[in-house]
């Protein structure tokens, strides 16, 4: 068993880990994280808070199972993209989606959580880890040069940001690549504002910023042209089925995260 000490906005990556975990043993799980399982069970660590918050397990399979399919598809699609991964925490969709060797993939993160991940997975060659903050423009200088097309995904980050720090972070992949896809997800203002996670409250940070729709994006940085905002219902109505029957509420579809797609270039 390993002790983890680490805190803040990084500590959330071990709850939203052993929701991955804790899901992938259920029957009928629509995810497997082997990865995390493994990790989960060699961490000293109490995980008891995470293990009752259900609001939060839930919000981050249905992020999961959406994101895993929408980068699943733009791999497919794409079979030499160059994929980076910001506030990568122990995010483990590389092995999940089984990558080829064709395909790129940077997991950054802030250096301390890094030197948690690299205690647990070797990544070296065609996955490989960037240890610097998302607001670091240096990041983008340790990318190698795209010989296909770029996706960026900032998951479970940006409502613990600033409005500048999110204008911060994609003026940093604009500079870089001519052409890029951003996968950001978003949080509602009304829930940054009322809503607290128990799991989360237990390390000590807060959300801080939202926006109703990723249209609002386009106005912080107009290099980027909003795609489309796919809320995280679609991923409940996956594993709640009940889902679809108040899913197209619209108090219900609004108030829920987004994963909103932009794209520059």
């Amino acid at each position: 068993m390993k002790k983890i000490q680490i805190q803040g906005v990084s500590e959330t990556m071990l709850q939203t880990m052993y929701a991955r975990a804790a899901y992938s043993k259920q029957k009928n799980a629509k995810i497997h994280d082997d990865k995390a399982v493994e990790i989960v069970s060699r961490v000293d660590y109490d995980f008891s808070l995470a293990g009752d918050d259900a609001l939060m397990s839930k919000g981050v399979i249905a992020r999961t199972i959406l994101l895993d399919r929408m980068v699943g598809d733009f791999i497919r699609q794409n079979p030499n993209a160059t994929v980076i991964n910001i506030a990568c925490g122990m995010d483990t969709r590389a092995y999940r989606l089984k990558i080829g060797s064709t395909v790129r993939w940077y997991n950054i993160d802030l250096p301390e959580t890094i030197e948690v991940r690299r205690r647990f997975l070797e990544e070296n060659g065609h996955i490989s880890m960037i240890a610097k903050s998302a607001m670091d423009e240096r990041w983008a200088d340790e990318i190698e040069e795209p010989k296909g097309r770029v996706l960026v995904i900032i998951e479970g980050l940006v409502m613990y940001l600033s409005e500048q720090d999110v204008k911060q972070i994609l003026s940093i992949i604009s500079r870089r690549f001519e052409r890029a896809e951003v996968i950001m997800e978003v949080m509602n203002p009304w829930v940054v504002k009322n809503v607290k996670e128990k799991s989360i409250e237990k390390t000590k940070v807060k959300f801080t910023w939202g926006i109703k729709s990723g249209k609002e994006l386009q106005c912080i940085s107009p290099d980027y042209t909003w795609v489309r905002d796919v809320s995280l219902v679609e991923g409940m109505k996956i594993i709640m089925p009940v889902y679809y029957l108040f899913g197209w509420i619209p108090v219900v579809k609004n108030i829920s995260n987004k994963l909103v797609v932009l794209r520059k270039g």
